[in-house]
């Protein structure tokens, strides 16, 4: 259920980039997720957020090709028109065609300077002869050193990844996906671990995002969401429970119920530990 805004592929301004229709995936009997349908627009930055169980893992799984659906429909929208199934792909494709994760513990190279991490991530070729060959052009400096603005580590680039704080490396492997140039960025629990400093600006870092990628973040921390929130959805038992602004599903009963509720239960259990 929604805020009553059209989302859908009958009912959009903005062209969708993603589809995923009646999706279904058990695992031993368990489904974890039912009948899920969700559409990601062009551009947009949306954030997923649902109590531990909800289907959310297995959803983002769903998308990059780990985990094939039991039924229902993942389709890719390109700009010229043309859709692409995604159940049909495995997961080194499905990253060629733009869909890149950032999972919550980040993954850098830490005895490589913060410029090498970037280098390494760039789109091309990755035969033995093509990297045994490989020079590095003034396109590749240029999109390198644009993307360290935007992660916020100009100046740092000659510096070993090892050497930065948690909230830096975080900032770094986002970097590192986006030299790829991706459509669709999933980023999983960004702000985990970080201090309030660095939690602020990586909201800022995927704010600066929307309109040149898709964003789709996986976050538990309400003020982070608070922060970054565009359009909300709430999955429960791997459906959407609930879709719409954070004002909206903040003060809905059932998500209440379901989920912050639960989150203001282990907070106080927290607290008195």
């Amino acid at each position: 259920m929604s805020d009553g805004s059209p989302h859908g592929p009958l009912y959009r301004d903005t062209p969708l980039i993603l589809s995923v229709s009646g999706v279904d995936k058990a695992f031993d009997g368990f489904k974890a997720v039912r009948d899920l349908n969700f559409y990601l627009e062009e551009g947009e930055l949306r954030t997923v957020i649902g109590p531990n169980g909800a289907g959310k893992s297995t959803f983002m799984d769903i998308l990059t090709g780990r985990t094939r659906p039991d039924r229902g429909t993942v389709t890719l929208h390109e700009r010229d028109g043309h859709d692409i199934d995604l159940r049909k792909l495995r997961e080194f494709r499905i990253n060629r065609l733009g869909i890149a994760r950032k999972f919550q513990t980040p993954s850098v190279y830490v005895t490589h300077t913060v410029y090498n991490n970037l280098l390494l991530s760039l789109n091309r070729p990755r035969s033995v002869w093509s990297a045994l060959f490989y020079r590095e052009s003034p396109e590749d400096r240029e999109r390198i050193h644009a993307v360290l603005a935007t992660i916020g580590l100009s100046g740092r680039e000659a510096e070993l990844a090892g050497a930065l704080s948690h909230g830096q490396k975080q900032w770094l492997e986002i970097g590192m996906l986006l030299v790829q140039e991706p459509r669709i960025l999933l980023v999983d629990e960004p702000a985990a671990g970080m201090s309030d400093e660095e939690t602020v600006k990586t909201g800022e870092l995927l704010l600066s995002l929307e309109g040149k990628h898709s964003v789709i973040v996986i976050e538990h921390d309400m003020e982070f969401i608070r922060q970054i929130a565009r359009k909300v959805t709430v999955l429960h038992q791997g459906s959407v429970l609930k879709e719409g602004s954070f004002d909206f599903v903040k003060n809905q009963p059932d998500v209440i119920e379901v989920y912050l509720g639960r989150q203001g239960a282990r907070e106080r259990e927290e607290a008195a530990s």
